[in-house]
């Protein structure tokens, strides 16, 4: 695991411990990380394809590929960890997964509620996507990287920022070696400013402990994560598990539109409760150590 202080206790035993069995197995059997990542890409995509039916048997049959992708989803991961294969291109296609996963079940959710919906089927689920969904676990999986950085002592691999991926992507060129790495790391910087401009009063706590030679007082940090501990557990929702879990019921009661309306309703609010708290924690926490050198 990356830390115990940002797994759950369902997500580490309903989602960690099988994909440790999945990464043990893959590590045995001498597979590549990126191989894996790309296996729960088919796997979840075709879990979208089986949800666009009403046929309760073909989305029981999504449901079960789409948790199987998730198991290797987090397989990959710790896999990597074992084997010491960590990439930036491993974790780019790890978070381009879930992106393919939620792509297709939009799409397929979509076309089954059509004859019913009309075009207000697919406003709904581009507004579901791409204002709430895109957010929400983008915004979560930022949280929960600062929380690994504070609690890492701001040597954590998984915090990158914007500035620096630019630059390494300016430093490629577009001859044939190079072209594809370029044009991820651009894609991956730009979704990296994303979280930065969703997390203003955190950038503005980064930028002085960077001042400050890249480290921030003790009392300063524990104080961080104090308020970053009780958040985590809100975080963990933003992202997968709860989810796909009313993905689930709403395709069990038949009302795979649910599934949207949830998004856009209880996960946004819960969103803006977090990014709320989170914020108000940086920025009092930057006021006290510029002020009072805390």
């Amino acid at each position: 695991m990356k830390s115990a202080e940002t797994e759950g206790p369902f997500e580490l035993y309903v989602t960690r411990t099988p994909g440790y069995v999945w990464a043990v197995f893959f590590r045995r059997a001498g597979v590549h990380p990126v191989a894996v990542t790309l296996l729960s890409i088919v796997l979840g995509g075709t879990a979208g394809y089986c949800f666009g039916s009403p046929e309760l048997h073909w989305n029981l049959i999504g449901m079960g590929l789409l948790v199987w992708a998730d198991w290797l989803d987090c397989a990959d991961g710790q896999l990597a960890r074992m084997t010491g294969q960590k990439s930036l291109l491993g974790r780019v296609l790890d978070g381009f997964a879930g992106d393919v996963w939620f792509f297709s079940i939009y799409f397929f959710l979509c076309l089954r509620l059509w004859p019913v919906w009309g075009v207000w089927i697919w406003l709904l689920a581009a507004w579901a996507g791409l204002r709430c969904h895109a957010r929400q676990c983008a915004l979560a999986d930022y949280y929960r990287n600062i929380h690994l950085h504070f609690l890492c002592g701001g040597q954590s691999a998984e915090l990158d920022r914007s500035d620096r991926l630019y630059a390494q992507m300016h430093s490629l060129g577009w001859n044939r070696r190079e072209w594809f790495r370029k044009l991820w790391l651009y894609f991956y910087a730009c979704y990296t400013r994303r979280q930065e401009h969703m997390t203003p009063a955190y950038q503005r706590l980064f930028r002085l402990s960077v001042f400050r030679d890249g480290s921030l007082p003790p009392a300063a940090v524990e104080r961080f994560l104090s308020t970053s501990r009780g958040l985590m557990k809100y975080c963990n929702i933003l992202t997968f598990d709860t989810r796909a879990g009313v993905l689930f019921a709403s395709l069990a009661a038949g009302v795979p539109w649910f599934f949207f309306v949830f998004e856009c309703t209880v996960l946004e609010v819960l969103k803006v409760y977090v990014r709320a708290r989170h914020e108000q924690a940086c920025r009092t926490l930057y006021l006290d150590l510029r002020d009072h050198g805390l």
